[in-house]
């Protein structure tokens, strides 16, 4: 069976750089350093124009944790259905409740407008006190797909979680890893685990090609890179994923 590669991006160079690798699919999303929030609808319809790869759009108002307030539910509702609006394949969100669950409330009152779009639980997942328990909830729902990295910093390191989640899906639900996976290690990774889908970025620093440079001055603040250099989808790392 062939695996699945699905690339992180956040923008459109990125995104036209994954279809040229080989990716199956990409996850778009703003706002990587918070681990991603929705992306404009400008950046969706340019993204949807350039590639012919499946799109799967970021549902996140903000980055911290994911017990969201009635406001922040509604403007879920409103990026859904921008982006079904324009043509995306799927969406991608999560809410939990304050004592670690799966909302299953605000869960079927986002997905019943996302349809039908398929729908990603994303690594929320890795939050929640009872993956197990989580996942049998995720399954009640209908929803597709959950990405995890096996409620581990990395995939590799919640291997032994995300082979058991496999087992207990037994095809009811697909489960995406994602976190840490690298050209080195996501054979060994799919062999320990049994995923047919992989999560990864493969970004690399591109330097910006502006002539006139004024370091001195930092828009997003001490920890934000240079403003002369971004993270973007490298094709040949991209290729490297599915060679191996």
């Amino acid at each position: 069976m062939k695996t699945i590669i699905e690339v992180c991006i956040d923008s459109i160079e990125s995104a036209i750089n994954a279809e040229a690798g080989g990716a199956d699919r990409v996850e778009l999303c703003d706002n990587l350093a918070e681990g991603g929030t929705t992306p404009s609808a400008g950046l969706i319809r340019a993204v949807s124009a350039q590639i012919g790869i499946g799109l799967q759009v970021m549902i996140r108002p903000r980055g911290g944790d994911f017990l969201y307030s009635s406001a922040e539910i509604e403007a879920m509702k409103y990026d859904i259905q921008v982006a079904k609006d324009l043509k995306a394949d799927g969406v991608v969100f999560g809410c939990l409740t304050r004592e670690g669950d799966v909302d299953l409330e605000r869960m079927a009152e986002l997905m019943a407008v996302a349809r039908p779009m398929n729908v990603t639980f994303h690594r929320a997942f890795d939050m929640v006190q009872d993956p197990m328990r989580a996942l049998d909830m995720l399954i009640s729902l209908g929803v597709d797909r959950v990405l995890t990295s096996g409620l581990q910093p990395t995939a590799p390191e919640g291997a032994d979680v995300i082979a058991k989640l496999v087992s207990h899906a037994r095809s009811r639900i697909i489960i995406l890893a994602g976190g840490g996976v690298r050209p080195h290690n996501i054979q060994h990774l799919i062999e320990q685990t049994g995923v047919r889908e992989c999560h990864v970025s493969g970004r690399t620093i591109l330097e910006s090609k502006m002539t006139y440079q004024n370091p001195g001055v930092m828009m997003g603040g001490t920890t934000h890179p240079s403003e002369y250099e971004r993270l973007v989808v490298d094709s040949a790392v991209i290729r490297s994923f599915r060679s191996a």
